[in-house]
């Protein structure tokens, strides 16, 4: 049976500072390489690689983005080859754009279990990497209107922790991380419960504290959201003039509201939509949709192991 090897301490720090458990991470890590494996060994590297060699190797990349997931792709390494047997050097921090043939990590391992490592190490540093590239655009889109992009929970199973890392990563800020976060009254819960202001009441009775966030998709609407006392309201599917009448509407009667757009957004109608005076752009193709940061990972030396006296 594969055995899993405990993560460091410098890693378990490094994912800390970015706001992710290390334990959580670790549970990833370990279905990512027990998928990989299925129960048997990696036979091409058993069979190619001499059980004591070992590697100098480098992320790079192979595209400009920005990097998000390192520490990540590290304890992947960790795990599998145990605390003590590899190095990781992190040449450039999280939230870093790089270009196309920059090194951004080099590591030192066992070759075999480097490799064994290889694959779930780079689909997760490829996956939230391409998350903070796209975030990134986003952002840049979005610089100077006061406007920020923000994402939600379309995200893939098991990995929202991960992929919210990314986002900030990537210069956007996060919605709800779980259901009990935050309350957002959709229209099929407005129509449970019997109304707008029904819904609202009807949370805050179960939790009084929490902050409410009540989509619209009219001027109407967004009337009642505030009346009923909505800390945000979010404009779903309203076009660049439909949200500059909200903004003002909101200006004159609740300045404390903040408002979010939703729906049919595009990058190239960002900066648009930005300039209406909203506070939040939601985006879940930040997400669902970021195609991956080509990096890969590449032995540079090897050598045969000799155990320290």
């Amino acid at each position: 049976m594969f055995t899993f090897f405990p993560l460091s301490n410098n890693t378990r720090v490094r994912l800390y500072v970015g706001g992710l458990d290390p334990d959580a991470v670790a549970a990833v890590v370990r279905a990512a390489v027990t998928e990989d494996l299925l129960g048997g060994v990696d036979v091409t590297t058993v069979a190619t690689v001499a059980a004591d060699q070992r590697s100098v190797a480098t992320f790079g990349s192979r595209a400009e983005g920005v990097v998000a997931g390192l520490a990540v792709a590290n304890a992947v390494i960790e795990a599998v080859c145990g605390d003590g047997a590899s190095e990781m050097e992190y040449l450039v921090d999280d939230g870093a754009w790089v270009s196309p043939g920059q090194d951004i990590a080099r590591v030192i391992a066992p070759t075999r279990l480097l490799l064994t490592a290889e694959r779930s190490a780079l689909n997760l540093l490829c996956h939230l990497s391409g998350v903070a590239t796209l975030t990134r655009r986003w952002a840049d889109a979005l610089d100077g209107t006061g406007a920020v992009v923000r994402d939600t929970r379309k995200t893939t199973p098991g990995l929202r922790a991960l992929e919210k890392y990314a986002v900030r990563c990537g210069g956007g800020t996060n919605h709800r991380m779980a259901l009990s976060d935050m309350a957002l009254v959709k229209d099929n819960h407005v129509a449970a419960a019997g109304g707008v202001a029904e819904a609202f009441r009807l949370v805050k009775s179960l939790e009084a504290t929490i902050r409410v966030e009540i989509e619209v998709d009219s001027l109407a609407g967004l009337a009642e959201a505030i009346d009923a006392g909505a800390d945000e309201v979010l404009l779903d599917n309203f076009d660049v003039a439909g949200l500059v009448e909200a903004v003002a509407y909101r200006d004159a009667n609740a300045l404390a509201v903040r408002l979010e757009a939703s729906g049919k957004l595009t990058i190239e109608r960002a900066r648009a939509v930005g300039e209406t005076g909203v506070d939040f752009i939601a985006v879940g193709e930040l997400t669902h949709s970021a195609p991956v940061l080509d990096i890969g990972l590449d032995v540079r030396s090897c050598a045969e192991y000799v155990p320290s006296p």
